[in-house]
């Protein structure tokens, strides 16, 4: 009973956050909604007892890909009138996109009990004995482990890429010459120099 009215509330609130994204004006306001969309459906994961995925989504979602959404629309400075009127131009795209994602999702749940057959007896089977975080670590490392590294070098040619494109030269800046502080002699380096009262510095 206590996990029916924890599924409930998770799911109300999960559904009231993302209209929440959608309806806010203010953008900020957005990025909030969605944190909380983000916390309640890990609640959900872990009901469903994923809690590996409950992780991923405050570890990684609310903890790195809501914090920079936040951080990024709050030091731009944005035009909401320019913004809206994006909006009402994108408008029939968006709508034609979102009736094409409810026409899939009114296909998979048809074909999901289509001819009587119960496909989620096709699932994998689950050990007992063993958690969702371990098991989920047997597939990455041993069945899909080269899958796995490949999605790890498309991150980091990724990553190097856009350090890449970013990454200019600017004028006027000192930079480190390692071949000149290599070459100094002792007595072109700094001396540190302690004088006594009444003494003056020798130059």
């Amino acid at each position: 009973m206590i996990q029916l009215i924890a599924f409930y509330l998770f799911a109300t609130v999960t559904i009231a956050a993302a209209a929440m994204v959608i309806l806010a004006r203010n953008p900020v306001h957005s990025v909030m909604w969605l944190i909380l969309a983000f916390f309640n459906a890990a609640g959900l994961m872990l009901l469903a007892g994923a809690e590996f995925i409950a992780m991923l989504l405050v570890i990684v979602y609310v903890g790195a890909v809501a914090v920079l959404f936040l951080f990024v629309v709050m030091m731009l400075d944005i035009d909401f009138a320019e913004l809206r009127a994006g909006f009402v131009r994108y408008l029939p795209l968006g709508a034609l996109v979102a009736i094409i994602l409810a026409a899939e999702l009114v296909f998979a749940v048809g074909a999901w009990s289509a001819g009587g057959i119960d496909l989620a007896n096709r699932a994998a089977p689950i050990a007992s004995d063993t958690s969702n975080i371990q098991q989920i670590g047997e597939l990455l490392y041993t069945r899909y482990i080269f899958l796995f590294e490949a999605a790890g070098l498309i991150l980091l040619v990724a990553m190097v890429g856009a350090i890449a494109l970013t990454h200019r030269r600017r004028g006027g800046t000192r930079n480190q010459n390692i071949a000149a502080q290599n070459r100094r002699r002792p007595w072109e380096a700094t001396r540190l120099v302690d004088p006594g009262v009444g003494q003056g510095m020798e130059l």
